[in-house]
């Protein structure tokens, strides 16, 4: 009698129930692919996610020594104030520049310490810094331009600023409110 019931289950099953059973056993068949819907047909198709991954390009670490180190550090302290006088200014400058290169991480969330490092991050966030600091060298090259930039960048992006103590704090707003008349 049981064998009866499990054979009227079966044929009870529907040709949608049917299909849905053919999809989820074919999906596990392969490893590497996926199955996807096409949009303009309808119908399945297998993607091969392996091909795919080895067909794309990876990050670079050459690529990113350059563009960091030859690029968006060299500038920056080629061209922004130097001497003491200007220390805290280019540190905020650099906290800035380090918020957005870090995804929005900061150095004040962690008691100092940003547990992130904007050297390895992806070449795309470090291109768009680059062209920022690129236009500004080319341009004014007033410090207090490119970190109203960078300060716009991470409001842009969604990343809070860093938080400072009361004097350091007057001097960014200061520095951005300087920049925004200019």
């Amino acid at each position: 009698m049981e064998n009866n019931k499990k054979t009227k289950e079966k044929q009870e099953l529907s040709a949608d129930d049917i299909e849905r059973m053919e999809i989820l056993l074919k999906s596990k068949q392969k490893t590497g692919t996926q199955l996807t819907i096409s949009s303009e047909t309808g119908d399945l198709q297998e993607i091969n996610e392996l091909r795919e991954l080895v067909g794309k390009p990876f990050e670079s670490p050459d690529e990113k020594y350059n563009l960091y180190y030859r690029g968006i550090r060299k500038l920056l302290m080629d061209h922004l104030p130097k001497g003491d006088d200007y220390q805290e200014m280019r540190d905020i400058i650099y906290d800035e520049k380090n918020v957005f290169l870090n995804l929005g991480k900061r150095k004040c969330d962690n008691n100092g310490i940003r547990k992130s490092d904007g050297r390895m991050t992806y070449q795309p966030v470090m291109n768009e810094i680059l062209d920022i600091v690129v236009k500004w060298v080319a341009g004014s090259q007033n410090p207090f331009e490119i970190y109203r930039e960078f300060y716009d960048l991470n409001e842009r992006h969604g990343y809070s600023h860093e938080e400072y103590d009361s004097s350091v704090k007057a001097v960014a707003q200061a520095m951005l409110n300087i920049s925004r008349r200019n």
